[in-house]
C-alpha cells in the first residue's frame, strides 16, 4: 500500500493536474453534435491544441520543475515534496510567478483571434490558488497535491457546466483522481485530514469560480 500510495503522489503531482484536465477537454467529445460553440477545446484545431498543450508544459510543469531541482540541489529544500512548511513559500512565490507569465502569455499569444475563455481561465485559477496557498501556508501545510487536485476537478466542472452535451468521464475522473490522491497522502501521513481538505476545496472552489465566470 505505502508504494502505491507513493507511485499516486507522483502520477498526480500538482504540476501535472492542469495538464490532464487540458488532455481530457480537448480529447473526448463535447458539443460536437451541437452547433459550433466557440468555447469547446474539443473542437479546436490540433495545432491549437499542440500550442496550448506547449505553453502549459513548459510555464507550469518544465520551467517550475526545473526550478525545484535547482532549489534541492543547492539545499534550498530538503525534498522535493517540501515536507517543511518553511520550506513551501519560495517555491509557492516561483510557482505563482511563472503562472502569471503564462496567462501573461497567453493572452498576447492569443490576442489576435479568439480561444476558449477556459484556457485563460485555468491559468488565472493557477494564480489565485497558489495566491492563496501563500497566505494559508503560514496557518497550516496545505497538501498542495490535494489542491492540484482540486485544480483538476473545478476546471472540468466549469468547462461540463459551460457545454450541452459532454462525457460523464470529465467528471468522474477527476473526482476519482481526487479521492486517491488525497487517501494517498494521508496514508504516507504527509498531511492530516484538514489539510487535505482545505487543499482541495480551495483548488475545486477557486478554479471553478474564475473558469465558469471567466
Amino acid at each position: 500500500m505505502k508504494i502505491f500510495s507513493q507511485i499516486c503522489s507522483w502520477v498526480f503531482l500538482p504540476l501535472f493536474m492542469p495538464m490532464y484536465a487540458l488532455l481530457a477537454v480537448m480529447y473526448i467529445p463535447s458539443d460536437q453534435d451541437y452547433l459550433f460553440n466557440e468555447d469547446c477545446m474539443y473542437l479546436m484545431y490540433d495545432q491549437n491544441k499542440a500550442v496550448v498543450l506547449l505553453d502549459f508544459a513548459f510555464f507550469g510543469m518544465i520551467l517550475p520543475g526545473i526550478s525545484y531541482i535547482i532549489m534541492r540541489a543547492s539545499g534550498m529544500i530538503t525534498t522535493i515534496e517540501m515536507d517543511d512548511k518553511s520550506e513551501r513559500n519560495l517555491p509557492i512565490l516561483i510557482t505563482l510567478a511563472y503562472c502569471t507569465v503564462l496567462y501573461i502569455f497567453l493572452v498576447m499569444q492569443f490576442k489576435d483571434f479568439h480561444a476558449p475563455k477556459y484556457i485563460f481561465g485555468l491559468a488565472l485559477a493557477g494564480i489565485a490558488v497558489a495566491m492563496a496557498q501563500f497566505f494559508l501556508n503560514i496557518w497550516k501545510k496545505i497538501s498542495i497535491h490535494a489542491a492540484g487536485a482540486g485544480i483538476a476537478f473545478g476546471f472540468l466542472l466549469a468547462y461540463a457546466l459551460g457545454h450541452a452535451e459532454y462525457h460523464l468521464g470529465i467528471i468522474i475522473l477527476p473526482l476519482l483522481a481526487s479521492g486517491i490522491v488525497m487517501s494517498a497522502r494521508l496514508y504516507l501521513k504527509k498531511h492530516d485530514m484538514t489539510e487535505v481538505v482545505v487543499g482541495w476545496s480551495l483548488g475545486t472552489f477557486l478554479t471553478f469560480t474564475i473558469t465558469y465566470l471567466y
